[in-house]
């Protein structure tokens, strides 16, 4: 891994529920250039982030070119970015019509509502939560504006035979008590499905610091498989399968490696992410990874 200090067992510093090593010195390389660091919890496994700018977190997400918040395909990132999403919905409709015990769907951090729209058309009952003002207009403009809410969700009666966070967990300030909130809105026999970054991939290897993936402070926690499966157990939950999302390797190493500063960094990326799948076939450890989870019987 380069660029990346030795971990240090000087400090234990603790947030609400996690205490832990120091893992990490890392930057938002994204907008404010702010320095950070990581720490890993040392009953879950679970990496999270230090300072968490609570109160002003709002202010780190004000930029047009955050990409899952606008329709934007003007850029290179952009443009791959709507691609790699089209394709990413159909494998999503593949897993859901597999998993789903029921027709009833909720999104939680639903950002500009392309999947919930897609699932909506294929049948399913859809609603949406996305705090984001702009974010959440544009997803009403397509679902209807009663299918997406701001309400908090623990202000929600309805059940959900699904519950989907696609690139969400690693954003929420309050983890576990969302959690259990999730938990408590799933049906009988509802499944909780969550994608993540893996910090244990091979380009979260590569590129040490520079790992676009880390994009702190917007992500709070980085996970991996090993530490989902042992925070969920905390809550008397069992992952059922682990998936891979074969192209955010890709879309990650070329946001990397502009962060790195390589200008012509694009084939070193297409290399690093061809690279970090096969190695994957082996270990099971790509750059993003969806979980289906149950509540343990």
């Amino acid at each position: 891994m380069e660029n990346v200090p030795r971990e240090t067992l000087l400090e234990n510093p603790s947030i609400e529920g996690f205490s832990g090593i120091k893992k990490l010195e890392l930057k938002d390389y994204f907008l404010t250039g702010e320095k950070f660091e990581l720490y890993e919890d040392s009953k879950t496994k679970v990496l999270y982030t230090l300072p968490q700018p609570i109160q002003n977190l709002g202010k780190y997400y004000e930029s047009k070119n955050y990409i899952s918040h606008t329709d934007g395909k003007k850029s290179l990132f952009e443009r791959f970015y709507q691609i790699a999403k089209h394709i990413n919905l159909n494998e999503k409709l593949k897993l859901m019509n597999k998993i789903a015990s029921g027709k009833t769907i909720l999104d939680y951090g639903c950002g500009v509502g392309d999947y919930l729209e897609f699932m909506q058309k294929n049948g399913y009952n859809v609603l949406g939560m996305e705090p984001n003002e702009s974010a959440r207009k544009i997803a009403q403009s397509k679902i209807g504006e009663q299918k997406v809410v701001s309400t908090e969700l623990n202000e929600i009666n309805q059940k959900f035979d699904v519950i989907t966070l696609w690139h969400v967990l690693e954003h929420i300030p309050n983890l576990n008590e969302i959690i259990e909130q999730l938990k408590n809105h799933l049906t009988e026999n509802g499944t909780l499905v969550i994608a993540v970054p893996n910090h244990k991939s091979y380009d979260a290897e590569y590129y040490g610091q520079y790992w676009a993936a880390y994009d702190v402070p917007r992500h709070l926690w980085h996970f991996s498989a090993d530490s989902m499966h042992k925070l969920f157990n905390n809550f008397g939950m069992k992952i059922e399968t682990i998936n891979p999302m074969k192209l955010d390797s890709f879309y990650v190493s070329l946001l990397s490696e502009k962060y790195k500063g390589n200008k012509l960094g694009f084939l070193n990326a297409i290399r690093v992410g061809i690279q970090s799948n096969v190695k994957a076939k082996k270990t099971g450890e790509y750059s993003s990874l969806i979980y289906t989870i149950k509540v343990k019987k």
